[in-house]
């Protein structure tokens, strides 16, 4: 099962938001809110906020323990772009674009590990079962 979360028309470059993004993938939810908590940045400001938003929705919707969740899929796409003008030499004008980013996370419940047996004992078929089936009925 799994959990969506989109933060839309965020008002920072998505080229400074997908600094942080290679390091917060690694980790799991609970270790990433952690480590944006004590980040410096102000993109790791607006990660934390949406990664937070998706583990509440995730721990409501499923039902489990943020420690059993994981990303799936973690991206920082461009959204739209405001273009506004700067006079520049000689009357004419320069263009200066302020970007939007979206911010689009998959959260998924981990599958329990289940322990592995090493030497399993092969599955002896039972004796009366064969000698019933080769012989034939008259």
């Amino acid at each position: 099962m799994e959990v969506k979360t989109y933060s839309k028309n965020l008002r920072i470059s998505p080229k400074k938001l997908r600094f942080l993004l290679p390091e917060i993938k690694k980790l799991s939810p609970a270790e990433a809110i952690v480590y944006l908590f004590y980040t410096p940045n102000r993109s790791a400001k607006i990660f934390y906020k949406s990664i937070k938003s998706a583990i509440t929705n995730a721990k409501n919707v499923l039902k489990i323990d943020d420690k059993m969740l994981r990303f799936k899929h973690l991206s920082v796409e461009e959204g739209h772009k405001l273009k506004r003008f700067r006079p520049g030499g000689r009357g004419t004008a320069k263009p200066i674009l302020k970007r939007f980013a979206h911010i689009k996370i998959i959260i998924e419940a981990e599958e329990p590990k289940k322990p592995e047996i090493l030497n399993p004992k092969p599955e002896i078929p039972n004796k009366s079962k064969i000698a019933k089936s080769k012989t034939k009925k008259v």
